[in-house]
């Protein structure tokens, strides 16, 4: 295979790759703030809380997390 056709089959192949990446990361977010904020709210009905500071805290922290690993990713 000439050498220009093998370029041009990589360059399609970028965007493709990218925005796979890229859109997995929005599904990794959700999915990690989920389950931070479910954990908060099964502990907060099991103590019958009133106030639901631990889902409120977990799901804090799952945004934390998960700006983490957006961070992480997009920075390689």
């Amino acid at each position: 295979m000439p050498k220009n056709e093998q370029n041009n089959e990589d360059e399609v192949g970028k965007p493709l790759n990218a925005y796979a990446k890229y859109s997995s990361i929005g599904f990794q977010m959700v999915v990690v703030i989920g389950i931070f904020t479910y954990a908060g709210y099964k502990i907060d009905e099991a103590g019958k809380h009133e106030v639901k500071w631990a889902t409120a805290a977990l799901a804090l922290v799952g945004v934390f997390i998960a700006l983490y690993i957006v961070i992480r990713s997009v920075k390689n």
